[in-house]
C-alpha cells in the first residue's frame, strides 16, 4: 500500500428518509417557507409591481441558475424569477424548467416557491473545482480511494493510468455530464432496454450506470497530465480509460436476464472490431439464481467473456452476511467476484471492516477479493430516477454517493483497466492472480467475507506476472434454464410474465443453438450482430403473445432477485423493494439533449 499517511474523513451526512410510490423527499431550508407564501400571493398581482419591491441588483450580485419545476405548476416558478429581480432565460425542456439569472441573496427565497423542485447553480469551471474539492476528503471520494486505500496512484506515477484499455460496461447507460466530456471517452454499443428507440437512448435515466462509469474510468478535462493528488478535478480509478456503455435497463432500473446476456454476447462479438480493445467487462449486477454455473447461462455467457481475453468482473451481492452464497454469475469460479469493504478512508488495513451487506460466501466459492464500496461518491445523472427519487445521496451539483458491492465492482473493474495498461499481454487469469495474490488481509475477516483481502495496485504494479496463473475449473456448458437464471424474479410486459425459456422480446431461447453460437463466434438467439443489431430493431413493431411493445407496462421488478448490488443511497436501503408503480418524478426525457 502506500505510506501509511491517512486520509481525513468528512462527518457523514445525514441519511434522510423518503416517500415512497415515487414521490421524492426534497428538503427545504426552514427560512424559505414564509417568503414562498407571501411570493405566491404576490404572484397574483402585476409582475412589474411585485419586482418594484425588490432591490436592485447588479450583474455582478447575480448568478445563473437552472430552475425545475414540478409537473402542472404553470408559469408560477418563471414569475417568482421576475419578481425577485432576475430574468428568466431559455426553456429546458428536457429537464422540466429553465435558465434564469437571479439576486444572489434571493436564491434560498427562490427555492421556497410554490412548484419549484430544485434551483441550481449553472455550473463553470470554478464551481466544478469547488464541487471536487469540497467532498475530495471523504472517506468515500475518489480522490481517497485511488490516492490512499487501493495504491491506483502508485501506478499513475509509474505511467499507467487505463490509457488503451476499453472497459465495458453493461448497466443503465451512461450520461455525458463533466467527466465524459473528453471527445471518444465514452463509446456506445447497442441500446438493449426498452427506451432504444426514444430519446433516452443509450442515455443513463435511472442513475446507476453513469456513477458506476465515473468510478472506472471518469476523468475531468481539465485535470493535467498528472493526476496524483489533484482535489480540484473528479479523477476515476483508471481515468485514461474508454468506456464501452451497454445499456440494458431502462429509468427504474428494470431489465431482464436475457437482456444482460444478449449485452455480453455483443462484448463478446466486437471486443476487437471498429477499433474496440475491449479488455474489461464490468456488471454490477446480480440474480439469486441458484443453478449449477455449469448449466447456467448467463454464468455461461460471463464465462466465455473470460475465455476470449476478457477479465470479466462482477459483484457478489448486496444480501449480507450468513447468506453464504454470492450471486449468479459471481459464483462462476472463473470470473473476479467482488465484495464491499470500509477502508474508513486510511492507507492501513488495521481499521478495515467488511461491509455488513456484503454477501459471503460458503468456504468453496467466496468473494475472490473486496474493494472500497461504501458511501463511495462518484458522478451523478441529473435528473434520473435515482438522483430524483434520493435527493439526499446527492454531493454538491455533481455528485451522487452509494453503497453497495456495485461500487466495489466498479474499483475493481478500473483496477484491472490500470494493470493491463501496465501489461498489455496479460491474460484474465494472470489479472486475477496478480490482484488477488497481492490483496491485503484485513484483520477480523473470515475468508469467506473478504476472500484473499483489499485490492492493492501498489504491490501489484511491481509483482512479478504470474507464469503458473491458469485456473483448470470445470467448463460451463450453458445448456441449463434460462428461466432458472432469472431466478425468483420476472418482469412483467404487457400485464403478462416472462417466464420459462423465451427471451425479452418473447422469443423460444433455445440454449444449446444460443450457447453453441456464442462459443463459436456466432450470434444472438438466431440474430446477427453485424447484420441487424437489436437496437436497430424496432420495438413497437415486435409483439410478443399479440402484445405490442409499444403498449408495453413493466412491473413486478424487485431488485431482491435482479440486484444491480447498488445496496444504499444515502443510507436508505433499497435491497429487496419494488420499483413497480414508482413514477419517475414526472420527468421527461423527450427532446433531450446532452451536447
Amino acid at each position: 500500500m502506500i505510506s501509511n499517511q491517512r486520509g481525513s474523513t468528512a462527518p457523514d451526512a445525514p441519511s434522510y428518509g423518503v416517500t415512497w410510490g415515487g414521490v421524492p423527499f426534497h428538503a427545504r431550508r426552514a427560512m424559505t417557507v414564509a417568503v414562498a407564501t407571501l411570493v405566491a400571493a404576490g404572484l397574483a398581482g402585476p409582475t412589474a409591481a411585485s419586482a418594484a419591491t425588490m432591490p436592485s441588483a447588479s450583474s455582478a450580485d447575480r448568478v445563473s441558475v437552472i430552475v425545475q419545476e414540478l409537473a402542472g405548476t404553470g408559469n408560477g416558478p418563471e414569475r417568482a424569477v421576475s419578481a425577485f429581480g432576475g430574468t428568466v432565460g431559455r426553456q429546458l425542456g428536457v429537464i422540466g424548467g429553465f435558465t434564469a439569472e437571479v439576486p444572489v441573496d434571493r436564491l434560498d427565497a427562490l427555492r421556497g416557491v410554490a412548484g419549484v423542485d430544485s434551483v441550481t447553480k449553472d455550473a463553470g469551471l470554478a464551481l466544478q473545482s469547488t464541487d471536487v474539492e469540497s467532498q475530495a476528503t471523504q472517506a468515500g471520494s475518489l480522490y481517497t480511494i485511488a490516492n490512499q486505500v487501493t495504491g491506483a496512484s502508485a501506478m499513475w506515477d509509474a505511467g499507467y493510468t487505463g490509457k488503451g484499455v476499453d472497459v465495458a460496461v453493461i448497466d443503465s447507460g451512461v450520461v455525458p455530464v463533466d467527466g465524459f466530456k473528453t471527445p471518444g471517452k465514452v463509446v456506445y454499443g447497442p441500446d438493449l432496454s426498452l427506451e432504444a428507440n426514444g430519446p433516452a437512448k443509450n442515455l443513463d435515466t435511472f442513475g446507476h450506470g453513469t456513477h458506476m462509469a465515473g468510478i472506472i474510468a471518469g476523468r475531468d478535462s481539465a485535470a493535467g497530465a498528472s493526476v496524483t493528488g489533484d482535489s480540484s478535478n473528479f479523477v476515476g480509478m483508471a481515468p485514461d480509460s474508454r468506456i464501452v456503455s451497454i445499456k440494458i435497463a431502462d429509468a427504474k432500473g428494470q431489465t431482464d436476464v436475457s437482456q444482460a446476456i444478449a449485452a455480453i454476447d455483443w462484448v463478446v462479438q466486437n471486443r476487437d472490431k471498429n477499433g474496440l480493445n475491449i479488455r474489461v467487462l464490468n456488471m454490477s449486477f446480480g440474480t439469486d439464481g441458484v443453478q449449477d454455473y455449469l448449466l447456467d447461462p448467463l454464468a455461461y455467457a460471463a464465462e466465455q467473456a473470460w475465455h476470449k481475453g476478457i477479465v470479466v468482473v462482477v459483484a457478489v451481492g448486496n444480501e449480507g452476511f450468513g447468506t453464504a452464497k454470492v450471486n449468479n454469475p459471481a459464483y462462476d469460479p472463473y470470473l473476479i467476484a467482488v465484495g464491499s469493504n470500509n477502508a474508513n478512508g486510511t492507507a492501513t488495513t488495521a481499521d478495515d471492516v467488511v461491509s455488513s451487506f456484503s454477501n459471503d460466501g460458503d468456504g468453496t466459492r467466496n468473494p475472490d477479493l473486496v474493494a472500497p464500496g461504501e458511501k463511495v461518491v462518484s458522478l451523478r445523472s441529473p435528473g434520473s430516477y435515482l438522483d430524483a427519487t434520493y435527493p439526499a445521496a446527492r454531493i454538491g451539483e455533481r455528485f451522487f454517493r452509494g453503497s453497495g458491492t456495485s461500487q466495489s465492482t466498479a474499483v475493481v473493474s478500473g483496477a484491472a483497466a490500470l494493470l493491463i495498461s501496465q501489461r498489455p499481454e496479460l491474460t484474465p487469469d494472470q489479472v486475477k492472480a496478480l490482484l488477488t495474490r497481492t490483496a491485503e488481509p484485513i484483520p477480523g475477516a473470515t475468508a469467506a467475507q473478504q476472500g484473499a483481502g483489499l485490492v492493492d495496485l501498489a504491490t501489484a504494479k511491481d509483482t512479478a506476472t504470474p507464469a503458473d496463473a491458469k485456473q483448470t475449473f470445470a467448463v460451463s456448458t450453458g445448456v441449463g434454464s434460462l428461466e432458472a437464471a432469472r431466478g425468483s424474479v420476472h418482469v412483467t410486459v404487457g400485464g403478462r410474465e416472462i417466464r420459462g425459456e423465451v427471451d425479452v422480446r418473447g422469443k423460444a431461447f433455445d440454449v444449446r443453438k444460443w450457447a453453441t453460437g456464442l462459443r463459436n463466434g456466432g450470434n444472438w438467439n438466431g440474430m446477427s450482430w453485424s447484420g441487424m443489431s437489436w437496437s436497430g430493431m424496432s420495438w413497437s413493431g415486435m409483439s410478443w403473445s399479440g402484445m405490442s411493445w409499444s403498449g408495453m407496462s413493466w412491473s413486478g421488478m424487485s431488485w431482491s432477485g435482479m440486484s444491480w448490488s447498488g445496496m444504499s443511497w444515502s443510507g436508505m436501503s433499497w435491497s429487496g423493494m419494488s420499483w413497480s408503480g414508482m413514477s419517475w418524478s414526472g420527468m421527461s426525457w423527450s427532446g433531450m439533449s446532452w451536447s
